[in-house]
């Protein structure tokens, strides 16, 4: 049996790419690959550094100039892959609530995309890689063995996010995740640079009405024909 080397999952936000890639990664023996981290690794170094999230030019050329590598991960602390940038390891630090909060316009500038991209590509091809986001099968990996689009309506994905607050003993409002859900889903879909859309060759799994593990057996298995 020939596993496909590379294997992009894409979809919006909150539709569960990141727990089917890490699953599908383990389950392979795959390196994991969630591409959003290399934005939070420019957030990261850019609040690091003192520089205005606001000043597109300044983050476009610490994007450009900023190495970001992707390894598995070397610690047993809970980590799905290790997170380096410029050599620093920043694993935990794309997770800071204040990168949480600014992430969304690094992502949306376009040299931003441009730098990134190259960086992807560059790691996605050593193969034997779960990659997930939100352009690989359009944009990055147009040559991945598996494309996979995950989706879900903005009412189910942001029912899952609530839900997931609450089980952590947390506070959630259901209104104000929907709105956060469909505001991302507006950025992603129209911004002028690799817009989120499936790619024409991609398999589309619509999640609405399963459950992490039938969408894991699902995937699994084409993985596996």
């Amino acid at each position: 049996m020939i596993l496909p080397n590379i294997i992009a999952i894409d979809g919006p936000a909150a539709s569960g790419k990141s727990t089917l890639g890490r699953r599908l990664a383990d389950a392979l023996g795959y390196l994991f690959f969630d591409t959003g981290v290399m934005y939070r690794a420019v957030t990261w170094a850019a609040l690091q550094r003192g520089l205005d999230i606001s000043d597109e030019a300044a983050i476009t050329a610490l994007a450009e100039a900023i190495v970001i590598d992707i390894r598995p991960p070397s610690q047993p602390d809970g980590r799905a892959c290790d997170v380096l940038a410029d050599g620093l390891d920043a694993t935990w630090g794309t997770r800071a609530p204040e990168v949480d909060a600014n992430v969304s316009p690094v992502s949306a500038y376009a040299g931003v995309r441009r730098a990134l991209s190259l960086q992807q590509r560059r790691i996605g091809l050593r193969g034997r890689v779960v990659m997930v986001g939100r352009d690989i099968g359009t944009v990055i990996l147009p040559e991945a063995d598996l494309k996979v689009y995950l989706d879900a309506s903005a009412e189910v994905r942001s029912r899952r996010r609530f839900d997931e607050v609450i089980a952590r003993g947390e506070k959630a409002d259901y209104e104000r995740i929907l709105a956060g859900v469909c505001n991302r889903d507006q950025i992603d879909s129209t911004r002028a640079v690799a817009p989120l859309r499936p790619a024409e060759d991609a398999v589309i799994v619509d999640s609405d009405k399963m459950d992490a593990d039938q969408v894991f057996q699902y995937v699994e298995a084409l993985c596996r024909k």
